[in-house]
């Protein structure tokens, strides 16, 4: 009985707009992977946004890898047990708690005459050393984003090629074969520096391209404008990203790249611009009403 009446409260439990939102970067995520249809995410982030509960809301992802999102779905709060006796106990055994804490780390790591005298912490003591400000690119949408993210690239492997490069507000995901072992892709996440890779598969057509080769300056001039191209209000986006990718074009060279701008608002349907490498307009695919 006790496990149905936890499963319902799972489920009841309200969401707060900070759920909302890491439901759609999760649903963003899934359809630059490929495992939803524009159609598909364009549905779900809508009723993600008119979601009530938390159970609405793991209901829209709970059939998706999840691994590669920015963020995870908060799982609802558990309930502690009620304590007997009232506040006086449970605040008594509080502060016995406390206390067994403080007198466990001081017998592992103290070095004074009592838990709880600290006068004497060498973690205190001026060193001299000044601090260091690490600043990488994180605003990516941007001309020095953008160049920041291809240096980075250069230094961590040498080139800016790829299979594939998508690249959100503040983070990017890019796939490579494995320099060890060329018939197996890896997948890289940027977040402020190139994470561990995890082993990832691609198309038996996938090409290896320069995926750099643009003009900077210009795609983000356009990336700019997508929201107004797209007939989309800018204060009422949620999500941009851009997906650089060979170009699907057979009669293009094979070198040649394609860019597709993705908009997603708060209410109402994604759309999307697909351009070829030098900016050229391949396609502009509206929201749908």
């Amino acid at each position: 009985m006790a496990s149905g009446s936890s499963a319902r409260g799972a489920t009841w439990t309200r969401a707060k707009d900070s759920d909302r939102t890491d439901t759609c970067q999760i649903l963003d995520t899934a359809l630059a992977e490929g495992q939803l249809s524009m159609t598909e995410h364009g549905e779900r982030v809508k009723a993600a946004t008119n979601a009530a509960t938390l159970g609405q809301l793991q209901e829209l992802v709970s059939d998706l890898q999840t691994a590669n999102a920015p963020t995870q779905l908060r799982k609802p709060p558990r309930q502690l047990p009620k304590l007997p006796g009232g506040w006086g106990i449970r605040i008594a055994m509080a502060s016995v708690l406390v206390l067994l804490g403080v007198a466990i780390g001081w017998g592992l790591y103290g070095n004074t005459p009592s838990p709880l005298n600290f006068t004497s912490d060498p973690g205190a003591k001026a060193d001299g050393i000044p601090a260091t400000v690490l600043t990488p690119p994180r605003q990516l949408h941007s001309v020095g984003g953008l160049t920041g993210l291809f240096t980075q690239m250069k230094q961590k492997f040498g080139d800016t090629k790829g299979y594939s490069l998508t690249i959100y507000s503040d983070y990017a995901s890019l796939e490579r074969p494995d320099p060890t072992e060329p018939r197996r892709v890896l997948r890289y996440s940027y977040r402020g520096g190139w994470d561990d890779p995890t082993e990832t598969s691609t198309g038996s057509d996938a090409r290896l391209v320069d995926l750099a080769a643009f003009d900077v300056p210009k795609l983000v001039g356009i990336l700019r404008g997508a929201p107004e191209t797209l007939g989309i209000d800018p204060a009422e986006v949620k999500t941009t990203y851009l997906s650089i990718d060979p170009n699907s074009d057979m009669t293009a060279p094979p070198e040649s790249i394609e860019l597709s701008i993705y908009v997603s608002p708060t209410f109402g349907n994604s759309g999307y611009i697909e351009l070829n490498g030098d900016m050229t307009v391949k396609r502009i695919s509206y929201p749908s009403s």
